[in-house]
């Protein structure tokens, strides 16, 4: 009988490179039909959004940020469950992780380079004691190809300190060379996944494509790192019954009978401009 203290642990490899890196991906973790539906669920939402203030939020030129309800989203539940998230969600936050957002990102032909930047301010556990409070899940709507301005991420930059940047999440230009000495341009398929803390410094790149590039992004908070405050996740208590136990322990948002549309809190206004590279 297999001594069940020798089993490994099935994501243990994925939270190292993740510790070291401030990123790691799983591929084929959703079939190519589901990344498809997800894909029309995400520009069907884009479309509604752009069409009403604060539904879609620049993030530079041509370049926009939709945070949506989870029932936008067909296969959520189908995503927050997925054994690889849950792992890695459990491993990383502990058992009480608090999922606290979704929307999607969204960079159009003409999009430019992004400048540098964190998705927010880096608190005390982690640029002190290396800890990582909070998770961001991507998921890709294309096959991202070089002309679709691929995501650009610095290794290891999770852990800089920041406090003297502008906002705590732009470095000044004099420090780009460090990240663009480290820099990685990721081209996921459609299925892949990838976790990272949104604290490794990262970009969007220059999109000549005709294609939009949808990227979905689930939020992720460990008990106490505050970030739901910057969100509003809700949901029907139709849709909210229908979530297994295990989904809904896991989800800080209000349950409603109506969902009104969501005006966005998030606005990360260093970014509205973009880079002039």
């Amino acid at each position: 009988m297999l001594d069940n203290n020798l089993v490994a642990d099935p994501v243990a490899e994925d939270v190292d490179i993740l510790v070291r890196d401030g990123v790691v991906g799983k591929k084929g973790a959703f079939s190519r039909d589901w990344a498809e539906r997800l894909r029309e669920d995400m520009m069907t939402a884009f479309w509604e959004a752009i069409q009403r203030p604060g539904g879609a939020v620049g993030r530079g030129p041509r370049r926009w940020y939709v945070e949506v309800h989870p029932e936008a989203i067909g296969g959520f539940a189908d995503l927050v469950a997925h054994p690889w998230v849950v792992a890695m969600c459990e491993r990383v936050l502990g058992p009480d992780y608090q999922i606290v957002e979704i929307g999607f990102d969204t960079p159009f032909q003409g999009a430019k380079n992004q400048p540098w930047h964190r998705d927010f301010p880096s608190p005390p556990d982690t640029y002190e004691g290396h800890r990582i409070t909070s998770l961001a899940f991507n998921l890709t709507g294309v096959d991202v190809t070089p002309d679709m301005g691929p995501f650009q991420v610095a290794p290891g930059t999770q852990w800089d300190d920041g406090r003297s940047w502008n906002h705590e999440m732009f470095p000044d230009r004099a420090l780009w060379p460090r990240f663009e000495e480290r820099a990685v341009k990721k081209y996921p398929q459609m299925g892949d996944i990838s976790c990272r803390s949104a604290l490794t410094m990262h970009r969007g790149t220059a999109h000549p494509s005709p294609i939009a590039r949808p990227v979905l992004v689930l939020g992720v908070d460990a008990p106490g790192a505050g970030h739901a405050a910057l969100h509003d996740m809700m949901v029907t208590r139709a849709f909210h019954d229908g979530l297994p136990q295990t989904v809904r322990d896991h989800l800080v948002c209000r349950v409603v009978d109506t969902l009104v549309p969501i005006t966005q809190k998030h606005d990360i206004e260093g970014l509205v401009m973009g880079s002039d590279e």
